[in-house]
């Protein structure tokens, strides 16, 4: 599904779907307001949002366990792992497992490190914990009440924000904002804030900053015709991205997040980029749901979270880790 236009204006549209969009946003409050959470042995850090769509929860979570690890910890991944079959608890294998089995997210976190799917995370919790885990980390959880949190951020993109500020359908919120703020401890600003929403937001929570820094790849590619294809929430972004480091963009194309490519699509796209002398780009989630003989022909342009203040991130981390 690709993010329509009007859940980041006050369209009509979005008015005329307001009432569905309160009656989803009345179902998880009572959803979250009747669980009973379990509490694990060991520290819980949840990395979420309140909106659908990508944010930049992915590359924060796995910020945060590689920044463990260096620190001694071992961290281990827990995750829904949207977009796969399997119901979990499971420890994902980056070799054996399939984006089909386990969702793109889930195979790029186990290519770091222990890595659980699970559709309830508190079942996933004693088993991560029984592997050597001794801190676990929620890539999206923030509406997701099985597991308690000790430490919950919640990632808010600096340019769409909260969009239309409305509730699925009807804008691109999980729930009000100043719901979903009452359960968090910080939030984290991904990349630009041209509407000052660091200044709001610090309002009510401490605000970290942090932004996403291009992998080495992106130095080939200035200059370089490329036809670009991008399955991710706000594909957009990706062309803004190969625009800014000088490629030449000849042919982009946009997928919904966490498109189920085919191999005809993948194909058509090679024929374009050698028929336009051009490379074939897309990202690294992308990649992993390609087929290994085409994701081969494929230039892959990787990503990770850059803090701005990576003490203020240690700070809150070693309150509950301490």
């Amino acid at each position: 599904m690709r993010a329509p236009d009007f859940w980041y204006d006050d369209s009509g549209i979005g008015r005329l779907l307001e009432p569905v969009g309160l009656i989803y946003g009345a179902v998880t409050a009572r959803r979250i307001a009747r669980a009973t959470p379990v509490r694990a042995s060991k520290p819980v850090i949840c990395v979420g949002n309140l909106t659908v769509g990508g944010t930049g929860k992915t590359p924060i979570a796995a910020s945060i366990a590689a920044r463990l690890s260096d620190q001694g910890r071992t961290p281990a991944i827990l995750l829904r792992g949207y977009g796969g079959s399997v119901a979990g608890p499971v420890k994902v294998s980056a070799h054996s497992h399939t984006v089909d089995e386990v969702g793109d997210e889930a195979l790029l976190h186990a290519r770091a490190g222990a890595t659980w799917v699970a559709r309830k995370r508190s079942l996933a919790a004693p088993l991560a914990i029984a592997d050597g885990a001794d801190v676990l980390i929620m890539d999206d959880g923030h509406q997701h009440p099985s597991l308690a949190k000790d430490l919950s951020l919640v990632v808010v993109d600096g340019v769409s924000g909260f969009g239309n500020g409305r509730i699925v359908p009807a804008g691109p919120l999980r729930e009000p904002v100043a719901v979903g703020l009452k359960r968090a401890d910080a939030v984290v600003l991904m990349g630009e804030d041209p509407n000052n929403l660091a200044a709001r937001l610090a309002e009510r929570l401490p605000v970290l900053r942090a932004h996403l820094a291009l992998g080495p790849e992106w130095q080939t590619l200035r200059g370089q015709k490329v036809v670009a294809f991008a399955g991710i929430g706000g594909p957009e972004r990706f062309l803004n991205t190969l625009q800014a480091v000088g490629a030449r963009v000849v042919a982009f194309h946009p997928f919904g997040d966490h498109y189920g490519y085919a191999a005809a699509d993948i194909e058509t796209i090679l024929d374009e980029a050698y028929n336009l002398n051009a490379l074939p780009v897309t990202t690294v989630k992308d990649a992993v749901r390609l087929d290994p003989d085409q994701r081969q022909q494929v230039n892959v342009l990787t990503i990770k979270a850059a803090w701005e203040d990576s003490d203020a991130l240690d700070a809150l981390l070693d309150k509950v880790l301490a």
